[in-house]
């Protein structure tokens, strides 16, 4: 016979359902944001190699990145290949009805943990859906919410196995442990958590133990399988990249630490938080003053020193309540977190959402007024995160199509790249020229890279400012926000009026060369280089292997000459002067040091000339992915001695 509690349980968890369905259904068209774009590529690699979807290369950041080093398992890249092959092509509706499945889970998942941990259930999940991190990125294809997902099932069928001392829990819990390594690295920290709890309650159930190693077993037994089937370890591959782009210096470990302090601090509403952390002791208070202290000597803005203040206080708490399995689940991934991320984003700290959520829960008052305010502001947030990537997509629609098309190059990521590449756009590369009657589609925001115009003119034609209506910002051009990486600032979010983003759509005018004699740093250098010459740096600018540059042809008698500097790592040793194709003078260098090489004499004519300077070797430093061959000066048509 169904009692009233059976039948208040029963309407709590249909009230949690429908909460994911209002949260998700109005997102359903969300344009394609953030890495949705490469997790897409090994999707669609996927379709011709199942088994190794991430075996793909993409341009990033104007390079030719492996995402073998990718820094998430291919989990995601098979639901989203699964997906593709269904559906036949990306469409953003039904690929992301699809995945409102991983927020039901996790949802579900909190609802039995709550019901295990807190004696309001119902307000404890209701805490964890308003979230600000899963309101908004559970509108993405990212493999955070598939992550997220499975990280709550494997602890709450875990919790449950125990409890009941059931095998049949316990291997449902083992299998949501092996899709949780196959969607995140980071889901080795089950390990202490799980084991804690285990300890605590049966720690003499050997079968279980075994269970609690099984996502540093499966990511192991995956990185082997790698390296017999395709030759190289996943993990290698990342660490590779983490050296190239200096993603685990000092810097940015410090940097992530404190973003995600701050994130800490805005999981629930602060006032909510003060309230249910009271209990952080004298020693907590104080370092919580001491941290508003310091924010307000780094950033005035109060949103940064409330929520560093926060953080601070609830991991005071959580470190003075070690004992409790909650205060020790934040403490454990808390801590993992700092060791491991560089980019400080909010997203990284979801699997303590719970936790959190169910302590608040326990000792909160003004639940409903503090969950009411978090979803206010999540929506909000979700909303300008929306606008943001759909503006991406209508400025693809601005891009020139048949019968008129010319080639597109992209200078940008994220959404801007994927929409642009949709419609026939071919992301730039480092150092690559752009030919007179080609176009270019940039992002101020999005990492554009420097290129040169082949001896062309660039002449916006097009383009559009992406400001969303609501002032919140989770990332833009004068955004102090750290909510998805720390490279602006360390704001939870920010409140701005500024566009988020401007897009521009230019297209390569010919011009003639006005320069006889080009210094590498002339105001003109860009409309004059043609290709294998970097972005100024100083008075200088790198060279590779080979430059070339369009120059104005001199009335008078002169010769060519080119200055440059070798610097000590260099190995070229062989320098040639080429004038429209052929070569004029060549020389052997004897070392680094400063060298001019100098043609002999050339007649008076008119008109453009192409020179050209090859070096007969190049390198490659540890940080920097561009091929150098020399630091070039100037070069160009100087007179006769």
């Amino acid at each position: 016979m169904e009692t009233s509690t059976d039948r208040q349980q029963s309407r709590g968890l249909v009230l949690v359902i429908l909460v994911v369905l209002l949260l998700r259904l109005p997102f359903l068209n969300q344009a394609i944001q953030g890495d949705d774009a490469y997790y897409l590529a090994a999707a669609a690699h996927a379709q011709i190699d199942p088994a190794h979807p991430n075996h793909v290369t993409i341009v990033f950041l104007g390079k030719e990145v492996s995402l073998r080093g990718h820094p998430h398992p291919p989990l995601n890249g098979w639901v989203l290949g699964g997906l593709l092959a269904l559906m036949g092509d990306m469409r953003e509706a039904p690929f992301h009805a699809a995945y409102i499945a991983f927020s039901l889970i996790a949802a579900l998942a909190m609802w039995s943990l709550a019901r295990r941990f807190s004696p309001h259930p119902l307000w404890a999940t209701l805490l964890f859906l308003a979230v600000p991190a899963f309101v908004v990125n559970g509108n993405s294809l990212e493999a955070d919410l598939p992550f997220l997902a499975f990280w709550m099932a494997a602890v709450a069928l875990f919790v449950k196995a125990v409890d009941t001392g059931s095998w049949r829990w316990l291997w449902a819990a083992k299998l949501a442990i092996v899709s949780a390594a196959m969607a995140a690295f980071q889901s080795v920290f089950l390990v202490p958590i799980l084991g804690l709890y285990l300890w605590r309650q049966r720690r003499c159930w050997k079968l279980a133990w075994g269970v609690v190693f099984a996502a540093p077993a499966v990511l192991l037994l995956w990185q082997l399988w790698e390296r017999a089937s395709a030759g190289a370890l996943p993990a290698s591959e990342l660490a590779t990249h983490f050296r190239t782009y200096n993603l685990q210096s000092l810097g940015m470990k410090l940097s992530n630490a404190l973003a995600l302090t701050v994130h800490a601090g805005w999981m629930v509403f602060p006032p909510l938080a003060w309230w249910a952390f009271r209990g952080a002791g004298k020693l907590g208070w104080i370092l919580a003053g001491l941290a508003a202290a310091a924010g307000i000597f780094l950033d005035p803005n109060p949103l940064f020193w409330v929520c560093s203040a926060t953080g601070v206080l609830v991991l005071a708490w959580c470190a003075r309540h070690w004992r409790e399995f909650e205060a020790a689940w934040i403490l454990l991934f808390f801590a993992g977190a700092v060791a491991v991320f560089f980019a400080g984003s909010a997203r990284y700290l979801l699997p303590v959402a719970a936790p959190l959520a169910i302590l608040v829960s326990r000792r909160g008052r003004w639940l409903a007024v503090g969950i009411a305010f978090e979803l206010l502001l999540s929506l909000g947030l979700s909303w300008v995160n929306y606008q943001h990537w759909d503006g991406y997509r209508q400025c693809a629609g601005l891009l020139p199509g048949e019968p008129d098309f010319k080639r597109v190059w992209i200078n940008g990521e994220w959404g801007l790249r994927y929409y642009a590449e949709s419609r026939g756009g071919l992301p730039l590369r480092e150092g690559q020229p752009v030919r007179p009657g080609e176009y270019v589609v940039s992002s101020e925001l999005g990492y554009p890279i420097a290129f040169t115009t082949g001896g062309g003119r660039l002449t916006p034609v097009s383009g559009r400012e992406i400001r969303p209506t609501l002032p919140l910002r989770l990332i833009g051009l004068d955004s102090k926000s750290a909510y998805s990486t720390v490279s602006g600032g360390f704001r939870p979010f920010d409140v701005s009026t500024e566009p988020v983003d401007r897009v521009t759509i230019g297209v390569v005018v010919e011009s003639q060369p006005t320069l006889s004699d080009l210094p590498m740093d002339s105001p003109q250098a860009e409309s004059h280089i043609v290709s294998g010459i970097y972005a100024l740096e100083g008075a200088t600018r790198w060279m590779g292997g080979l430059a070339a540059v369009l120059l104005k042809r001199p009335g008078t008698p002169s010769v060519l000459r080119a200055t440059f500097f070798l610097p000590d790592a260099a190995p070229a040793r062989h320098v040639a002067l080429l004038l429209d194709g052929r070569e004029v003078v060549a020389e052997t260098l004897y070392g680094p040091g400063v060298h001019s090489v100098t043609s002999g004499p050339i007649p008076p004519a008119s008109g453009a000339a192409t020179v050209s300077i090859v070096l007969d070797k190049t390198f490659q430093t540890a940080n920097d992915r561009r091929v150098l061959g020399a630091v070039l000066v100037a070069v160009g048509f100087v007179s006769a001695p």
